[in-house]
């Protein structure tokens, strides 16, 4: 027998030199860019961030927002 389960997801984002933080799942029906755009309206810095990942960590899928602010090309 098959079992099919789902994974959790995390979102994390690093500000300059910070310890990364670290955002729960608000909606699994959201696309990692949707869930991106709502934290933005407390992380404004995440408006100018792309999306990585998923990357497996333990039982958990893990999407990084890195910030384009400030980097060149």
């Amino acid at each position: 027998m098959l079992t099919v389960t789902t994974m959790e997801r995390a979102f994390h984002f690093e500000q300059q030199g910070e310890k990364p933080i670290i955002l729960n799942d608000p909606d699994s029906t959201l696309s990692p860019e949707e869930v991106m755009d709502l934290y933005a309206m407390t992380y404004p810095i995440l408006t100018t961030a792309n999306v990585e990942g998923p990357f497996i960590e333990g039982d958990c899928s893990v999407y990084k927002f890195r910030s384009t602010l400030g980097t060149k090309g």
